[in-house]
């Protein structure tokens, strides 16, 4: 299981994200057996990642001040060679997260980069009709922008939705599942940008294990189904129970 990986290596993830999903983030990572630690002052984001093994980027309530931050935390984990996650939270909306978005995989460090369609088709320039951070509709094919995203950008890609797409710009793998109801509650997304950096610091077959990963996240959306006033409780509990099945 790919959430047991996690839960063996126990990792410390370098959350910088947004600050609606903080808590969700944070408990999620905690279930499945990583760290968590969230920090964007610029006076110690290097330092955070130094004892890190893992940077989550999400650009979700982003500003100036965390821009040049993540700018910081990004190079220095480079320089240490741990995996870099970016999730590119509404990067269609506006004009300054879009160049954000642009600026953090153009110099090719991302390791992932797990978005919606909405997202990767504004990164790439597609036709799509976004709607504020969420997904949005389009008629562009998704699974072969995926691809040239990922061949543009020298990185992973899983783009998530009813069908999620992963691919290293060659394979391309299709995930099925889940539970709409997943679509329901802040932060699911962004906690999955969280879980997969925690999967890349714990595994030797990348490609492998995110597949497998999506296709866990999936199976406790589906088993975690309740009164929306419960859901978000139980689909922790869901991804707990299956960190622990070896």
């Amino acid at each position: 299981m790919s959430l047991n990986l996690i839960r063996t290596r126990r990792p410390l993830v370098h959350c910088m994200t947004n600050t609606v999903v903080m808590n969700f983030t944070a408990n999620g990572l905690l279930s499945v057996g990583a760290s968590p630690i969230m920090a964007d002052a610029i006076e110690e984001v290097a330092d955070i990642v130094q004892i890190s093994d893992a940077l989550l980027i999400n650009i979700g309530t982003i500003n100036a001040r965390t821009v040049a931050s993540m700018k910081l935390a990004i190079e220095t984990a480079k320089e240490k060679n741990i995996p870099i996650v970016f999730d590119p939270v509404g990067a269609g909306a506006s004009a300054f997260r879009l160049e954000t978005a642009r600026q953090m995989l153009s110099n090719k460090q991302i390791t992932l980069l797990r978005c919606n369609a909405g997202e990767l088709a504004a990164i790439v320039g597609a036709n799509w009709q976004a709607n504020g951070v969420d997904c949005g509709a389009g008629d562009a094919n998704i699974e072969q922008l995926a691809k040239e995203a990922a061949l543009r950008f020298s990185c992973l890609v899983i783009v998530t939705g009813k069908h999620d797409i992963l691919t290293d710009g060659v394979n391309v793998k299709c995930i099925d599942g889940g539970h709409e109801k997943i679509t329901q509650i802040t932060g699911a997304g962004c906690l999955l940008s969280a879980i997969s950096a925690a999967l890349l610091a714990s595994s030797q077959e990348p490609l492998r294990d995110l597949e497998a990963l999506l296709l866990d996240y999936k199976h406790a959306a589906k088993q975690a189904f309740a009164p929306i006033g419960t859901y978000q409780v139980q689909f922790l509990n869901e991804l707990e129970r299956l960190s622990e099945v070896k």
